[in-house]
């Protein structure tokens, strides 16, 4: 089996702490990596009575912008409408409140320093 990418190690390290963090703020993890024609979605966690799609972002330098920054409108387009796949795919009855976040790093992944955007996209 060949290895990853460095960057592709670090993308994954990135959205386990972030999920180690939602989760030490209450959230439960319901999925990862949630793969639709459209796109995919880094996390889906449980919070309190709302679903959360989570968008995880890293960038070890800050010189060409900040990792949130990175979430174009075509992206927030491809979240959407993977987000609207899984609810369809799973959410039979009923409505549910979702919100989207985004949990961005930047710097070395062990300064632990995240910025968690509730609510990112409208």
């Amino acid at each position: 089996m060949a290895l990853k990418a460095a960057h592709l190690q670090q993308g994954q390290r990135a959205e386990q702490q972030a999920c180690n963090y939602l989760m030490q703020q209450g959230l439960k993890l319901v999925t990862r990596n949630y793969r639709s024609p459209y796109g995919e979605i880094d996390l889906i966690m449980q919070d309190k009575n709302a679903l959360v799609f989570v968008e995880v972002r890293y960038r070890k330098n800050i010189k060409h912008g900040l990792p949130e920054e990175t979430v174009t409108y075509p992206k927030q387009r491809r979240l959407r409408a993977t987000a609207e796949h899984y609810l369809q795919q799973t959410i039979k009855h009923g409505d549910i409140a979702c919100r989207f976040d985004i949990v961005a790093y930047s710097g070395h992944l062990d300064d632990h320093h995240v910025n968690w955007i509730q609510n990112a996209l409208i």
